[in-house]
């Protein structure tokens, strides 16, 4: 028999959840009969698996030591790299300055070295993370930024900073702007692009629509003319929607795509402008923008965070782009 006693991080999910992710050999037929023959106790009781877990719950289990394997000590995080551009830090949370190159997630190219396996081995040699520690939350990011754009991005360092950053994700509290450098000029010195936007999958491609139709989107964009130099414009943008590459799409509808973007511009243009094979695109700036209650994250109300080094602008400002 095995006890678990609920902490933070494990609180608020459903009891089969926990079940799940703390045995995940016990398969889910055996799983439903010992919670039926109480063989899986919360806080000495049955309970169902819809239950929510409190801090402090106990949770008894009464099943065969098979199934409480260790978790195996050499984590595949300590792989990666060290480098991480930190632009604030405190208990719950970390902004990050996400480089050009780098992924957000592991996928199928890349599982070790990533922005997410970067910060779990920051905090476990920290002494902040321990995964024998927690039973089921990891270090995570709350937002993620393509591998070939940088800008910031905000890990969670335990469940419940990362439920909030993801509530106010979805509710828009948090403002993100941007930074590109367009070819041309945009229609005005600044302005708001109404519009529609329908995606192929397969071709994972945005197009823009003047008018709607069924299954298409309305696309927002605001901008922001800062500078023109040498038939190029730097550009600040605000989101106001989050559209499958809004900005590369919306800035090239109207005859300004993002300098070194191929899908949406042409590789015929970007060759007269040094042949850039990445596009000129950085979420620069961060507002903590929130107008309903954010818990134990309401210290951050107002707080806006910017990064430094974006490796285009002194290029634009110098006029050594060309």
């Amino acid at each position: 028999m095995k006890s678990f006693i609920i902490g933070q991080n494990d609180a608020g999910q459903r009891f089969d959840k926990f079940i799940t992710k703390t045995l995940p050999s016990l398969p889910k037929s055996l799983m439903y009969k010992y919670l039926r023959t109480k063989r899986i106790k919360l806080n000495g009781k049955k309970a169902d698996i819809s239950t929510r877990l409190n801090k402090g719950d106990v949770v008894d289990m009464y099943i065969n030591d098979e199934f409480f394997a260790e978790k195996e000590e050499k984590y595949s995080f300590l792989g990666a790299g060290k480098a991480l551009d930190i632009i604030y830090e405190d208990e719950n949370i970390m902004v990050l300055d996400k480089k050009v190159g780098i992924l957000s997630h592991p996928d199928e190219g890349e599982y070790v070295d990533t922005l997410i396996t970067r910060v779990q081995r920051y905090l476990y040699e920290k002494g902040e993370y321990d995964p024998k520690n927690e039973f089921s939350f990891t270090p995570a990011l709350a937002n993620r930024i393509d591998r070939n754009t940088g800008g910031i991005v905000l890990a969670a360092k335990n469940a419940e900073a990362l439920r909030i950053l993801n509530e106010k994700i979805k509710l828009r509290e948090i403002k993100k702007l941007y930074l590109c450098v367009c070819i041309g000029k945009p229609p005005k010195k600044s302005g708001l692009l109404q519009d529609y936007m329908i995606k192929d999958e397969k071709k994972n491609k945005v197009s823009v629509l003047k008018k709607q139709i069924d299954g298409a989107k309305t696309m927002l964009t605001k901008y922001r003319v800062i500078d023109t130099k040498d038939g190029l414009s730097l550009v600040e943008v605000d989101l106001l929607t989050g559209r499958t590459h809004q900005i590369r799409a919306h800035m090239a509808s109207v005859g300004c795509p993002l300098l070194g973007d191929g899908k949406y511009g042409t590789n015929e243009l970007n060759k007269k402008f040094g042949g850039y094979k990445k596009q000129f695109l950085y979420s620069y700036k961060t507002v903590f923008d929130f107008e309903t209650d954010a818990g134990i994250l309401s210290y951050l109300k107002g707080k806006g965070f910017e990064a430094e080094n974006i490796w285009f602008v002194d290029a634009f400002n110098d006029g050594t782009i060309l």
